[in-house]
């Protein structure tokens, strides 16, 4: 997917320290953690989000956390993307899945954008679903609670212990994304559990 040796990560996320540790915020968390972990410089603030880039394996990796809010993140890839000229293809997002259970990782090309409106805003600038997706689980709210209030709340502490090995994991499996390789790159997380939660227990508003 690499073609040109460059490729764009964007992690999904809400700006804002009252944000920073909630579900709504692991793609942010996810991509923060590969610029550690792949020393990835950060250049500031360019294109409507934080911005860093480096070289990973002999290809340019450039990093973007959107802070234009998650519905309108497109903006913030869209200029991007155009700026260093890159295809859907080498777009690689980072983002929270409702249908996943903490611990679960889905990784994929193409495909619809599931209600996610920060998916949603990134198809339309980009004017393709052609993008690499990274599904990182959040499982559903408890009854009675709305997704909204649930995907802007704090991980409990049985989500986070789930979180932390696919996070611990991300480094192998992008190395595997980056060659085109997404069953190796899913293959990552082949024996992280998911959590075992009690919905009761979801911290939540």
């Amino acid at each position: 997917m690499t073609d040109g040796g460059m490729a764009l990560l964007v992690g999904l996320g809400n700006p804002g320290e009252k944000y920073r540790d909630t579900r709504h915020n692991l793609g942010w968390m996810a991509v923060e953690r590969l610029a550690k972990e792949f020393s990835l410089s950060a250049s500031g603030r360019r294109f409507e989000g934080r911005f860093g880039e480096g070289r990973c394996h002999g290809v340019r990796l450039l990093w973007l956390l959107p802070e234009t809010y998650m519905n309108l993140a497109g903006t913030a890839v869209g200029s991007a993307a155009r700026f260093f000229k890159l295809p859907p293809q080498q777009v690689i997002v980072f983002h929270d899945d409702l249908d996943l259970e903490p611990g679960r990782v889905r990784i994929k090309q193409g495909g619809g954008h599931g209600g996610h409106n920060g998916l949603r805003s990134i198809q339309q600038m980009l004017g393709s679903a052609d993008f690499v997706r990274v599904r990182l689980g959040i499982g559903r709210p408890p009854a009675g609670v709305e997704p909204a209030h649930y995907v802007l709340s704090p991980f409990s502490h049985a989500e986070q212990s789930a979180l932390t090995p696919v996070l611990d994991r991300l480094p192998q499996a992008l190395l595997f994304i980056l060659k085109g390789d997404l069953p190796g790159a899913m293959n990552s997380f082949y024996n992280v559990p998911a959590a075992s939660v009690a919905r009761s227990s979801i911290a939540t508003p």
